[in-house]
């Protein structure tokens, strides 16, 4: 996998993220705070946890001390959503420099997550991991907020690229693949 490919991931990545936590801010403390009977956590917990995974996989694979990326984000450090958006906001900064220093050879090559272990994969296996989790993380988000009349909407790959061609904004190739959906107009149906 190209690096301009997981940048493209990460960016509707972050655009779904954006949408997720512009309507979790508009929830008042209770509903932010308020126990899921539907997904494994809270809105919080889910979203944190989600941070969390972002930021210790990136230091792991960056190759930090071990006790850099197994800390845990405390959920209480958490209050608002506000918090919450402010720190990923850095973070978001923080990943995008990183995925930018990454060439397609690097992403090619295995990386030894700890040596002598079974598990040996491309770079970009495990880059992708951390993109699969967050949009696993973020559609369950989504669905705690639309059963609190809050939905962030369609947060599909495709509702991101038509985000980019309002805003002008194209990952290389995004044009000849946008070529190639006129053909679907309004008959593309959402799931």
């Amino acid at each position: 996998m190209r690096r301009q490919d997981l940048e493209t991931l990460f960016g509707f990545s972050y655009w779904m993220k954006d949408r997720v936590l512009a309507c979790a801010a508009k929830l008042t403390t209770a509903e932010f705070l308020v126990p899921s009977g539907v997904t494994t956590r809270d809105l919080r917990g889910t979203l944190v946890h989600t941070l969390d995974v972002e930021g210790s996989w990136r230091a792991r694979l960056q190759g930090k001390p071990e006790e850099v990326w197994k800390k845990e984000l405390p959920v209480s450090d958490y209050p608002t959503a506000k918090a919450l958006i402010d720190h990923w906001r850095r973070d978001e900064q923080e990943m995008r420099g990183w995925l930018a220093t990454l060439d397609d050879d690097r992403l090619a090559q295995i990386h030894d997550l700890e040596p002598g272990s079974a598990e040996r994969f491309p770079l970009w296996y495990y880059v992708l991991h951390i993109h699969s989790h967050t949009q696993q993380q973020l559609g369950d988000a989504a669905v705690l907020l639309t059963r609190m009349r809050q939905s962030p909407g369609n947060i599909e790959f495709l509702e991101y690229a038509d985000f980019l061609t309002r805003e002008g904004t194209h990952p290389e190739g995004h044009a000849r693949v946008r070529a190639g959906r006129q053909h679907l107009g309004s008959d593309r149906k959402s799931t």
